[in-house]
């Protein structure tokens, strides 16, 4: 049995005790100076849609086959119980038909939408499925981005299935700048629940700073954060979510599939 450890009390807790005071006035009485409490950084819950009670109003907006690809498969993006459902078959194709895209944007409360600035920081997190049928690629798949709004620019964040070293692997990389913040396999997180906690400092320059966890099963799969790097282009930042992935995949591993996610929240720190 682990023995119980015997709780630290400080020597000017002891002095508070003694004179049946706190410990503001224990410093007081001992000719000590007493520090003012500055307020303590907290997560403050801005967004918690309920797939079951809102659908897809919890986005801003919807990217569900944008070329009309595939019209007997609407919707490929809907709610099913608690759990929002990206579905996507080999035949689908985005405006650029060398690529898949069916993705939802932002982060929509009631008839507005949270607007994330340079100089916040920002906090994700939700539970995603992963089958086996979504495999890494040789080309890109992304499950989640973080973008400027608008057509044109390039991601600044993204969450994406790599084939590595011949091996399927689920990585974080800052896009522009090329750094890879995380990887780790993807074969022991498909076909079960894992928990994503996502966090964004928005700066310019070097001033940005994200950090990622992966957790299955209560354990923690990777905890890796990346500091002094661009996550800010211009007007404010967009997270994405769904299935983007290009049809270069030298792998063979392009199937028809589906995503789910489930328990989105989006925090920022105050």
């Amino acid at each position: 049995m682990t023995p119980s450890r015997r709780p630290h009390t400080s020597r000017r807790s002891v002095l508070g005790a003694a004179l049946g005071v706190g410990a503001g006035a224990a410093a007081t009485a001992a000719g000590l100076p007493v520090a003012s409490a500055a307020p303590a950084a907290d997560w403050q819950l801005r967004w918690s849609p309920s797939a079951r009670d809102v659908g897809l109003r919890a986005f801003e907006t919807l990217e569900d086959d944008r070329a009309n690809s595939h019209p007997a498969a609407k919707p490929h993006i809907f709610a099913e119980g608690d759990t929002f459902r990206f579905t996507m078959h080999t035949v689908d194709r985005d405006t650029s038909d060398d690529r898949q895209r069916h993705e939802v944007t932002g982060c929509r409360t009631g008839d507005s939408y949270l607007k994330w600035q340079k100089g916040q920081t920002w906090r994700l997190t939700y539970r995603m499925y992963i089958p086996g049928s979504l495999k890494a690629t040789t080309s890109f798949t992304h499950i989640m981005q973080m973008k400027q709004p608008g057509a044109g620019s390039a991601p600044i964040v993204v969450q994406s299935l790599r084939r590595a070293g011949g091996r399927q692997t689920i990585e974080l990389k800052v896009f522009e700048q090329d750094i890879l913040v995380g990887r780790t396999d993807l074969e022991p997180l498909h076909d079960k629940w894992t928990d994503v906690d996502f966090q964004i400092k928005i700066g310019d320059g070097s001033s940005g700073s994200v950090r990622w966890i992966l957790k299955s099963g209560g354990a923690t799969v990777i905890d890796k954060s990346t500091s002094g790097v661009d996550t800010f282009l211009a007007d404010r930042v967009r997270p994405k979510w769904g299935i983007y992935r290009s049809l270069g995949d030298s792998s063979g591993s392009l199937q028809n599939t589906y995503m789910l996610l489930t328990g989105m929240r989006a925090y920022q720190l105050v």
